[in-house]
């Protein structure tokens, strides 16, 4: 009798084609996503003519953000939001040209009006989704400088630090931003960033030092190979063709992939949170707003009966009070 040990040893299926498998699944549920974006910009047009007329309504949004979005806002950024916000767009625009476009790529747009901490009037953060070389996807964005009013910078310089140091970045790597980082190559500005950012301290971030974030260094060009090689992979793969399987990839120099750039990295959770806003909050805004006014009416009416039990209370200690101090009538003998 064959053992299942021997069933599992002899199973024709290999790692590359669960790989396979899996990435199909993906596609599947990309295509949905940018079928169910088609389907949805209208009833997202037709809601921004409405809450448009809603005042601070984006504000209230962001005072019942999920818990994801809300770990990000300190209360002075609660204060921003509050005072100024005026409005909050999210847009797949690799989907604009191109109805084949990537729809994980997204740009969060924040417009304010006239505010006391910065010029702005629009801040707007774009994240495009790209794939290493080595496999690895995700969300990759670029810093967005924010004009600081005198003395009122939140994230007390390091945006602009983090901006400098981007634009130098660029400059020395002849616009190919994605070559790897060693420390010991590190500028005077990106020692200062990097000092900055043990300083503050992750938990000491502003939201707003989400506007530097830049995660994970790859380039436009490298993502496209990246993909155009996996997708002859499977291609291969699928035509029962042999390919080159893990390990037997051409061996590549090591110290090169080492990238000490994470370590100027102000915003680790960056794509965590752009996520969040694009996929939770923004399509869920009316959800939140509504709970915030439910919870705001809820407050008002506990106030108002804890008022109403108060002015009972204080009836009845007015009678309690009357009854001990009026003087009984001495009987008649």
């Amino acid at each position: 009798m064959t053992s299942d040990t021997s069933a599992e040893n002899s199973c024709p299926i290999t790692y590359e084609e669960l790989r396979d498998l899996e990435q199909d699944f993906e596609d599947a549920e990309t295509e949905i996503t940018r079928q169910h974006l088609a389907l949805t910009k209208p009833l997202y047009e037709k809601r921004e003519k409405t809450v448009s007329q809603i005042p601070n309504f984006w504000a209230l949004v962001f005072e019942q953000a999920p818990p994801d979005v809300d770990q990000y806002i300190h209360p002075t950024d609660s204060a921003v939001f509050l005072s100024s916000l005026k409005k909050l767009t999210v847009s797949h625009f690799e989907l604009e040209n191109n109805p084949k476009g990537d729809p994980r790529s997204v740009a969060i747009k924040f417009e304010f009006d006239e505010n006391e901490y910065f010029e702005d009037r629009v801040l707007e953060k774009k994240f495009w989704y790209r794939q290493s070389k080595d496999g690895r996807s995700g969300l990759v964005s670029e810093p967005v400088p924010i004009k600081w009013k005198e003395g009122k910078d939140l994230t007390e310089g390091i945006l602009d630090l983090v901006a400098k140091v981007w634009q130098q970045d660029k400059s020395q790597a002849n616009g190919d931003s994605s070559k790897p980082k060693k420390i010991e190559t590190f500028t005077p500005d990106e020692k200062a960033l990097k000092e900055k950012i043990a300083k503050t301290g992750l938990g000491g971030m502003s939201f707003f030092t989400w506007f530097g974030y830049r995660g994970p260094r790859v380039s436009e060009e490298e993502s496209r190979l990246a993909i155009e090689k996996e997708r002859e992979a499977r291609r291969l793969r699928a035509e029962g063709k042999a390919t080159k399987k893990d390990g037997e990839e051409e061996e590549e120099d090591d110290e090169d992939d080492e990238d000490e750039s994470l370590a100027l990295e102000i915003f680790p959770d960056g794509e965590e949170l752009a996520v969040a806003i694009s996929e939770d909050l923004w399509p869920n805004a009316i959800k939140y707003f509504t709970q915030g006014q439910e919870a705001a009416e809820l407050s008002d009416l506990d106030f108002e009966e804890l008022d109403e039990d108060e002015m009972e209370e204080d009836d009845e200690d007015d009678e309690e009070n009357d009854n001990v101090q009026r003087p009984s009538k001495k009987q008649r003998t």
